[in-house]
């Protein structure tokens, strides 16, 4: 999960978009900062090891989106994540996403997981407290809507963003990402739990891009995405047909 931290309001920036009604749903009670253990009721032994901290933002704390990407991943991408050359997350946070995957499924690849500059120490930090991890995981400052960094792959094969979807303003600059990373055969899982009216307003753009797929998971699972108003799709790159 990305962390944007919105300007204090003063006089200068009263009539910006930060001062917009953006019909935000009650986010829930933030935690103490703690230390927690994953395991995906078995998936991951030994389990995840993540500290979690808001000092820095709400990236720093697991949000339901990250738990249902990382799980999904776990429980059916595990030879697709295996085989990828690249793998590039989006809005990491503290991590979840890629250090479960790095640690449950051990790709021969690097996995680049990336976030906002308030972020990286935690990054750094779930890093060390996972001393059995042997894929490398790499964290990494990248805002979104600026060029590429020259770390990661341009085009990545994998791409993941759990829980990006949450600040109405930052939506064309997410967009503008997933444009310069989805290339020709980039699969990219999109994960996001729906707070507000606006965020399906994303979506309908990510469908003017790109292709999108949703993810509809059967039994008690979906029940639990359903009832969480979690969101899963795989984007992408549109094919466009040559007219002869």
């Amino acid at each position: 999960m990305s962390t944007i931290t919105a300007p204090t309001k003063t006089d200068e920036n009263a009539n910006s978009i930060f001062d917009l009604d953006l019909e935000l749903a009650p986010l829930p009670t933030y935690k103490a900062a703690s230390t927690t253990f994953v395991d995906f009721d078995g998936l991951l032994d030994p389990p995840l090891l993540l500290h979690e901290d808001l000092a820095q933002g709400c990236g720093g704390q697991l949000w339901p989106a990250g738990m249902m990407l990382a799980g999904y991943l776990l429980r059916q991408k595990g030879n697709e994540i295996r085989a990828a050359e690249s793998i590039v997350e989006l809005g990491a946070g503290g991590g979840l996403v890629a250090l479960a995957i790095a640690l449950g499924l051990k790709p021969s690849c690097p996995i680049h997981f990336t976030d906002q500059l308030p972020m990286l120490a935690l990054m750094k930090r779930n890093i060390t407290l996972n001393p059995s991890l042997i894929t490398p995981v790499i964290p990494s400052i990248y805002d979104w809507g600026s060029p590429v960094p020259s770390t990661l792959a341009t085009h990545p094969d994998i791409l993941l963003a759990a829980d990006c979807v949450y600040f109405e303003p930052a939506f064309p600059l997410l967009l503008q990402t997933l444009r310069d990373l989805i290339g020709p055969k980039t699969v990219c899982y999109f994960c996001f739990k729906k707070r507000r009216r606006a965020d399906l307003s994303f979506v309908k753009e990510m469908k003017k891009a790109f292709s999108v797929q949703e993810v509809l998971e059967v039994g008690e699972l979906g029940e639990k995405w359903r009832r969480d108003s979690v969101f899963l799709y795989i984007i992408r790159q549109k094919i466009t047909k040559i007219e002869r």
